[in-house]
């Protein structure tokens, strides 16, 4: 079924409908090209040490040879189980070299949701980082991971950091009553500086089919269960890279540097900070772990001049630079996704910067990126904006999917492209569930306007039945996220005392200040809220945080599972 495009009309005059033909061949090709191109451009920003293009494909070349003396060939599975260091970026791209396939993982999963995710991509090979062995090593042997090689931050260190970090580390672990060494003594593992002490030449780049062959499975987030691979092929990783590129207007390729925050293992963090990044042979500001006085430091340091990123990373720095200790005057471009961007931290890190900040909006299984508000200055706040090149999307009728809305109309958002995931890994059922022909259904709530700009309500999965209507928490949430004492806060149906669902909402304030449930109810009851009386919170509970992603997004699930744990032990009493 063909779609009106009217976002066209609102595209960057330098944006086109179409990144043009992508290129049907090993994703590993974005890096040879940028290092043939470029052999001299740092690639990698590592604690003040700088690996160029040339090093990078020759470290990966070398990996590659380490993974097929191993026994690693085409479609065998790769699990990195790191932080966002060199050996991340080398693995990648090595394991894209071989044709086999790239298996991100949470480094801050419990054992339960590792051993699933090792388990469920029957995973042959793992890469840790050594001060995440002790967390991993049972989900690994329960796994049944037949090798393991070990790296530390400090492989790719220059002098004399390399030699000073391990006292510092020592230290932290002391402190943390953590054990040290990491590594136990006589583990079953290998070290990364070892084998790549005795690697051998590098194997020739595979061929592959690069609308069929997997080259990464990305597990969605597990915010609603177990997550789910999404089966990412060669073709999508490449177009969506390429998709991103042309979104980025006004940047050349060799000249830019990224500030890489977010996690490599996440589908934004892989393709708008690494992929990205490689293919424009710009240089990538390595972080491992999110903390703002670092970040800081990079940025006045390292000059990165595109920062994608989520709204809580951006507010955190918007709060922490006030002092103006740090120059972030080298920041142009930023896009904000995993979540809704506050007007009000757009505003606050843009006069901070002097860039342009704006929402854009993806999926895991979409590579993940779809959307993107303009980044000419046409951003429309409150908006997903439009669709990417190459990228179609559609409102379907909620109740009648064979009927598409116009603008105004509530319903699914359906978009199909290049970047759209082969399917499930293993899981043909739920595979049928979102695809849809050509199509995925996103499972999100939209609007669309007559310029073609989105809207998102909320999520179908989160919709709650109150008195008889269909209630969003998302639009509940956003009315009092706007009451000046309020932080952070989730709303979810939870059972009431008569078996009925009643609206919850989890509240952090800021520092510093106190309110009661009567003040925030009041809130939401004002008339210019435009809350109805059966969309206010029956319940507030403050709490000093939420749990959360490593990316900052609320885990809604955890909050329901809180709340049914809670009504079965006071049933029972």
């Amino acid at each position: 079924m063909d779609v009106e495009r009217p976002w066209l009309a609102h595209y960057p005059q330098d944006v086109p409908p179409t990144v043009g033909p992508i290129p049907d061949g090993n994703a590993y090709e974005m890096l040879r090209a940028s290092a043939e191109r470029f052999p001299d451009r740092p690639a990698i920003a590592w604690y003040g040490r700088h690996l160029s293009y040339r090093q990078l494909e020759h470290e990966c070349g070398r990996f590659a040879a380490v993974l097929q003396h191993l026994g690693v060939g085409a479609g065998d599975r790769v699990g990195l189980i790191l932080p966002n260091c060199p050996q991340y970026v080398i693995a990648y791209y090595a394991t894209l070299r071989l044709g086999a396939i790239v298996v991100g993982n949470n480094p801050l999963y419990t054992e339960r949701e590792l051993v699933h995710q090792l388990t469920d991509a029957d995973v042959s090979i793992a890469i840790v980082l050594d001060s995440l062995y002790r967390s991993s090593a049972g989900a690994i042997v329960q796994a049944n991971v037949a090798n393991v090689i070990v790296t530390s931050v400090t492989d790719y260190m220059s002098f004399p950091k390399r030699q000073l970090a391990p006292f510092k580390l020592r230290r932290e672990a002391r402190r943390a009553d953590k054990p040290w060494p990491y590594v136990p003594s006589g583990a079953d593992v290998v070290w990364w500086r070892d084998v790549l002490r005795r690697a051998g030449g590098a194997p020739p780049v595979a061929t592959v089919q690069a609308d069929v062959d997997p080259a990464g499975l990305i597990y969605t987030g597990g915010t609603t269960g177990l997550s789910k691979g999404a089966i990412l092929t060669h073709r999508n990783i490449v177009a969506n890279a390429m998709q991103s590129d042309a979104w980025f207007i006004g940047t050349q390729d060799g000249r830019e540097s990224i500030m890489c925050v977010l996690p490599f293992f996440h589908c934004y963090g892989m393709t708008v900070g690494m992929n990205l990044g490689i293919l424009k042979a710009a240089k990538l500001v390595l972080v491992p772990r999110f903390e703002v006085e670092h970040v800081m430091h990079e940025i006045h340091h390292e000059r990165p001049s595109l920062f994608p990123g989520v709204p809580k990373i951006y507010g955190l720095i918007a709060d922490a630079a006030v002092d103006g200790r740090h120059d972030l005057s080298s920041i142009q471009t930023c896009l904000s996704g995993a979540g809704a961007l506050p007007s009000a931290i757009a505003e606050r890190f843009e006069a901070l910067t002097g860039g342009k900040l704006a929402e854009g909006y993806g999926l895991t299984e979409a590579s993940p990126v779809i959307a993107g508000n303009p980044l000419d200055g046409t951003a429309r706040p409150g908006t997903i904006g439009v669709p990417l090149p190459d990228t179609d999307a559609k409102v379907v009728d909620l109740l009648d999917p064979s009927r598409t809305l116009g603008p105004g109309e509530e319903g699914e958002l359906w978009v199909r492209g290049p970047q759209v995931m082969q399917g499930y890994w293993h899981r043909p059922e739920e595979t049928a569930s979102v695809l849809e022909g050509e199509w995925l259904r996103t499972g999100d709530v939209v609007v669309m306007d007559t310029d073609g700009f989105f809207r998102v309500v909320d999520r179908l999965k989160d919709m709650v039945k109150i008195s008889g209507y269909n209630v969003f928490p998302t639009e509940i949430e956003d009315v009092i996220y706007r009451h000046p004492k309020v932080q952070k806060v989730c709303v979810v149906g939870v059972p009431d005392e008569h078996g009925d669902t009643m609206l919850k909402a989890f509240v952090v304030l800021r520092p510093g200040v106190s309110a009661t449930a009567d003040e925030l109810r009041a809130w939401c009851k004002d008339p210019k809220t435009g809350l109805a009386a059966f969309r206010v919170p029956k319940s507030f509970e403050f709490r000093d945080s939420l749990p959360e992603t490593l990316i900052g997004k609320v885990l809604r699930r955890k909050l329901i599972e809180e709340e049914q744990r809670a009504a079965v032990s006071a049933a029972a009493v």
